[in-house]
């Protein structure tokens, strides 16, 4: 049975999600809160010992959706191997254990040239299945679902999110009330099962990490992670962010909804269809991009094992580069082919 089919097997079955890294060299995960500037200092690192990076974006795996996720350019990604970037179209859903699969995927391939491994980015859901599995709960039910989201078009998701409040208080601490994906998720599995989503994570919960990965975690002062957060949002925009959205609506498929979650672009939507300025707009992204950094910082706090690194408001990536090169270097040379 491969990845993706162990992966949506049955709820009854007990089967959970499993990653593969258990066997071969260290995987390195550099992570931090969305524009901590992790890419930065990985673009300066991984040439220096002749790795490769694995895209850890639950985003980036969209083409076209470019300037708002931050992607490297693409002669960069030319000199610089990367993986899971460009690989659906924004009409596709994508789900993590697509992620699990595709990233397992590029990590043997790489694994099997000898070269180092690096996971690179931010998305807490998609660190903790790479690590420790993630269990998928029964599968889809469709009439269950289209329901839900005909409720929310009447109530609002925050209507479904007081009920799961009311059913699964713990699921409901931890998911956004805007966050109608997963909202819907939580109930679907509550009326399915009679149990509360969380319950049934804590009970498949390994509680252990992979024994071979290398966590690096790079931090900043939350009023120097906000600066950065403000000038970031104005950079898209004067980067054309505005004309790549009113280039995604014109498209023939509309977006899927997971691309409708991608930071920012729901925004900016609403803003090309007349109902927010772009002030408005601007200044509502700037908002929701430190609440998810906040909510990366609760995540990460999960994972013990994290090696930290500060870094201040003048740090060039390079130098960064330098430093984590003498503290992890040695981990780091190529294995023989």
């Amino acid at each position: 049975m491969g990845t993706l089919e162990r992966m949506n097997a049955r709820f009854e079955t007990g089967r959970r999600v499993e990653t593969s890294l258990g066997s071969g060299t260290a995987v390195t995960f550099l992570i931090g809160c969305t524009g901590c500037g992790k890419g930065a200092v990985a673009r300066a690192l991984v040439p220096r010992v002749g790795g490769e990076i694995v895209s850890l974006d639950s985003m980036k795996v969209y083409r076209r959706m470019d300037i708002g996720t931050a992607k490297p350019p693409a002669e960069l990604r030319r000199r610089i191997p990367h993986h899971l970037i460009d690989v659906v179209e924004p009409s596709e859903d994508f789900s993590v254990a697509r992620y699990v699969e595709l990233a397992e995927a590029a990590i043997a391939d790489i694994r099997r040239r000898g070269k180092p491994v690096f996971v690179v980015g931010g998305t807490p859901l998609y660190l903790k299945a790479m690590l420790e599995g993630l269990f998928e709960g029964p599968g889809a039910d469709p009439a269950i679902r289209r329901r839900l989201h005909d409720e929310a078009e009447r109530i609002g998701s925050e209507g479904l999110h007081a009920r799961l409040q009311k059913v699964d208080p713990q699921a409901a601490d931890r998911i956004h009330p805007n966050d109608l994906r997963r909202i819907v998720r939580a109930l679907e599995v509550y009326e399915r099962t009679g149990r509360p989503i969380s319950t049934l994570q804590a009970q498949w919960d390994r509680g252990s990490m992979r024994s071979d990965a290398l966590l690096i975690g790079l931090r900043r002062a939350r009023a120097d992670q906000n600066h950065r957060t403000n000038l970031r949002v104005h950079r898209m925009i004067e980067a054309g962010w505005v004309d790549e959205v009113r280039a995604l609506l014109a498209e023939s498929k509309p977006l899927s909804r997971t691309a409708r979650q991608a930071l920012g672009y729901a925004e900016l939507i609403e803003h090309l269809q007349g109902r927010l300025s772009l002030a408005d707009a601007v200044e509502m992204i700037k908002i929701r991009t430190r609440r998810l950094s906040k909510a990366q910082r609760t995540w990460f706090r999960r994972f013990g094992r994290i090696e930290w690194t500060d870094l201040e408001a003048d740090d060039d990536p390079r130098q960064v580069a330098e430093r984590l090169l003498a503290r992890y270097g040695a981990r780091w040379s190529p294995s023989p082919r």
